[in-house]
């Protein structure tokens, strides 16, 4: 009976990971193709990516099984989630790879097709989003940090050969010894938490706290292992106190790549934060009121929550560099995000306007597309740079007037940087609202009068973004220097696509599938009394 019983776990595993399995075949493949010494060859590597993502989102939709005892349609929503954006990023970062040698081909000088990057780069995109799918999966705290790093690590190689420039190198320099140190935080905490609960297994040690709970309070080596996960996977997500690489890492790549930091490390981040919450839940206190995590962690967060979204807003003001103003931008958004997290999945039903998991899950759907239109539109402009070569924007000069002289760059600019504001009747006004109605919901007033003067001050920079390509005028295209459109076409359809979605979003009704992926079954508002009742009844090892 056990060896059938696990079995058949086997197989329920190997059932949802079809999505993972299709990708990574498809990098195989990737990497023997992009080393071929045909041109022709070499460029399949964006194509064969691009169906590989469409079919594991297709995967991911119609076989994703429930994962979760209290959370069973996540990983389907964060596989899918995944697929979708990567297929709009990999449009993006076509061109990226081998732009130079591509270039010296037409020039007809000779090359050496083993000095190519093209099969690396598309393998390590194509690793990362496997990773991040293998988060929204994780059912073990092993598999949650192996699909962690898998996310992380080719992220590393991607910014240093994004460009051809030294800051590209340092950049990743800097990114990999701070990632490092975010990997040994969480790392210690998960070992923390395997001492106090004596399990790997997400579902045991949701058990186990549970059990803790109910016999008068959380093994403190586990709460603190709860803790140390959560602020070393803080780095992923750009949170404060590990937020500090963000600005200089996005700066040192290239656009496209800068948007593949600010979607892919990000979500990977509050996915794993999400899933390890929930293991201890979220719980009504015994003189009543809403539902609210365990003291000690809660305030981690709620603490975390404000100084994110508080620092990134106000240092993205002094800023005058586009990327780091985005960068900033990344970290207050993190913060808002937080927000969903401390409030909890409400106890309404799983409504969307109080499931605050839920709010969490469609933000980073919409943020993932508006700030990639404004990253779009960074990539497909650029000047000649001190060394003769062409050289990204990275100044608001640059985007004056750009409403005029390129109407699809310039609406898309404007779009997604009012989105990002939340402006109405904008896609990002209904990502942001569900954070206020689930705060107010789970009594975060406070937290919620926070987010609001941080949305206040943000409104200075977004309307700069806005205010540079639309009403200024149009100098850019004068000087020395002046700014063109590079030929890399399929860049402005993924900034096209970004902008019509910053609007179109906000009419497709996809917030019942986030409500749906952050559905929460567990009891979100258990009485000591109950805790123990299902401790008894619950068998170990479940």
């Amino acid at each position: 009976m056990l060896t059938l019983a696990a079995s058949m776990t086997m197989l329920t595993k190997i059932q949802a990971m079809w999505p993972e399995i299709a990708l990574f075949t498809a990098t195989c493949v990737v990497m023997v193709v992009g080393l071929s010494p045909t041109r022709a060859i070499r460029k399949l590597c964006w194509p064969i990516s691009a169906i590989a993502l469409a079919i594991a989102g297709f995967l991911a939709y119609q076989t994703t099984p429930p994962m979760s005892d209290v959370l069973p349609n996540f990983a389907q929503y964060g596989k899918v989630l995944a697929a979708g954006i990567g297929l709009l990023l990999l449009l993006l970062l076509h061109g990226s790879a081998d732009r130079d040698v591509e270039a010296a081909i037409d020039r007809g000088e000779p090359f050496d097709p083993l000095n190519t990057n093209r099969a690396e780069f598309y393998a390590f995109f194509l690793f990362s989003l496997t990773g991040l799918m293998l988060c929204a999966g994780a059912d073990d705290l092993i598999w949650l940090f192996l699909a962690l790093e898998l996310v992380s690590l080719p992220t590393y190689i991607m910014v240093a050969i994004s460009t051809r420039h030294n800051r590209s190198m340092e950049a990743s320099v800097k990114y990999f010894f701070l990632g490092a140190m975010g990997a040994a935080t969480f790392l210690y905490g998960f070992a923390m938490l395997y001492g106090g609960t004596g399990s790997t297994n997400l579902g045991e040690i949701r058990f186990q706290l549970q059990s803790q709970l109910a016999a008068g309070g959380i093994n403190p080596i586990a709460m603190l292992g709860l803790i140390l996960s959560v602020l070393g996977i803080a780095f992923k997500i750009a949170a404060v106190p590990m937020h500090f690489y963000t600005p200089d890492v996005y700066q040192g790549s290239s656009s496209p790549v800068a948007a593949f930091l600010a979607f892919v490390p990000k979500s990977a981040g509050f996915f794993s934060i999400i899933l390890l919450v929930s293991t201890v839940g979220w719980i009504i206190p015994e003189a009543g009121g809403p539902a609210r995590l365990p003291a000690p962690l809660h305030e981690v967060l709620w603490i975390m929550a404000v100084l994110t979204m508080t620092v990134g807003n106000v240092l993205a003001i002094l800023q005058t560099s586009l990327k780091r103003v985005l960068a900033y931008s990344s970290i207050a958004h993190s913060g808002y995000m937080l927000v969903g997290v401390v409030a909890g999945p409400g106890v309404g039903g799983n409504q969307f306007t109080s499931n605050g998991l839920a709010a969490v899950l469609f933000y980073l759907l919409t943020y993932g597309v508006m700030n990639l239109g404004c990253f779009a539109v960074i990539a497909c402009l650029e000047r000649t740079g001190k060394d003769g070569q062409p050289d990204e924007i990275d100044s608001f000069d640059d985007l004056r007037g750009l409403v005029r002289s390129r109407p699809i760059l310039g609406a898309t600019m404007v779009l997604c940087a009012l989105g990002l504001l939340g402006f109405p009747p904008l896609v990002g006004f209904f990502a942001k609202l569900p954070l206020f109605t689930a705060g107010m919901y789970s009594g975060q007033v406070t937290l919620v009068v926070i987010l609001g003067l941080n949305s206040a001050i943000a409104a200075f920079y977004y309307l700069r973004l806005a205010a540079a390509p639309w009403l200024e005028s149009g100098d850019a295209g004068t000087g020395d220097a002046p700014v063109r459109l590079n030929a890399l076409g399929g860049r402005t359809l993924a900034a096209a696509i970004a902008g019509v979605g910053v609007i179109a979003l906000a009419f497709v009704p996809l917030t019942g599938f986030a409500n749906h992926g952050g559905k929460w079954t567990g009891q979100a508002a258990p009485t000591a009394p109950a805790a123990a009742a299902a401790a008894v009844a619950e068998p170990t090892g479940r």
